[in-house]
């Protein structure tokens, strides 16, 4: 298991982390969540010693994390960090001797990872001449292919079509179910949703939410209701209510579970015809709005 405990780190004026801390056990997916400049970034370069904090530790079961371990995860960073001008094939081999593969075995690693990412046929391609979705594709492959016990992954949606979206999402519940933690990190909340089972939101350098995304929905004092007023904006002027948006005409809302609800059907009723009344569990971008009051 992967754990961060209590990190902080300062760049001058600015405090990146202020406390942060939390676990990726194996074979579970982590959504690590958070606004911009809230410290994802550098909480994991912290993992891999790209950032060194100023107080806290990094530890990889119970022991802090050394020069091998690193070796042995996968790290895929936002910013690119291949070659342009060198061919996928050798870039992806060439990285996986790096972390200790044998010639042949990165050479056979590297293949299966492009065959399993669609790209196959572009083996001899350099890098700078695929679209920027095939270079992420590779950017994930290049973290992988040498087989690490744990991923680290900074963006790896960015980019991609839905199509790609979709292949990602299953690589990385194929890598949960072999036993790998996985932690990555996404502004794609309704997509961290459909992936992840553990959830941690960071904001301002400290980590305000860690726990199962089960758990954090069945345990919120909110419950997310839906109203469409014959197709149109309705305002039900609740006190205890967070508008959150409107998706194809239905206004939707942020509630208290103590909420009347056949009070406000009622409301909507006497405003126009109901086509839509819903309410269910928050969603994750729910939890994520009320644990960073934005």
């Amino acid at each position: 298991m992967l754990s961060l405990v209590d990190l902080y780190k300062r760049f001058g004026d600015v405090v990146a982390l202020d406390g942060a801390g939390f676990d990726v056990e194996p074979g579970r997916i982590v959504g690590f969540l958070g606004p911009n400049g809230a410290g994802k970034t550098t909480a994991m370069r912290c993992v891999f010693g790209l950032v060194n904090p100023d107080a806290g530790s990094v530890t990889w079961n119970g022991r802090p994390v050394d020069h091998d371990d690193r070796i042995s995860f996968g790290y895929m960073p936002e910013e690119r960090g291949l070659y342009p001008k060198m061919k996928i094939g050798e870039q992806l081999a060439y990285f996986g001797r790096l972390s200790g593969l044998s010639r042949n075995e990165a050479a056979a690693e590297a293949a299966t990872w492009l065959e399993r990412l669609g790209l196959a046929d572009r083996t001899a391609s350099k890098l700078e001449e695929l679209s920027h979705g095939n270079q992420q594709r590779v950017q994930l492959a290049a973290s992988l292919v040498h087989k690490p016990r744990l991923a680290v992954l900074d963006e790896p949606f960015a980019g991609l079509d839905p199509i790609g979206v979709e292949s990602m999402a299953d690589i990385l519940r194929a890598l949960a179910d072999s036993g790998m933690g996985v932690v990555f990190s996404s502004h794609q909340l309704d997509l961290v949703e459909d992936v992840c089972e553990d959830v941690v939101i960071i904001d301002h350098g400290r980590v305000i939410v860690a726990d199962t995304l089960e758990r954090l929905k069945s345990q919120s004092e909110h419950l997310h209701l839906e109203v469409t007023v014959d197709g149109q904006d309705w305002d039900p002027q609740l006190t205890d209510a967070l508008y959150v948006g409107n998706s194809r005409g239905s206004d939707r809302y942020l509630v208290g579970r103590d909420i009347n609800l056949l009070e406000v059907l009622e409301r909507a009723r006497s405003d126009g015809m109901v086509t839509k009344f819903s309410v269910e569990p928050p969603r994750l971008s729910d939890i994520f709005r009320r644990a960073v009051q934005r």
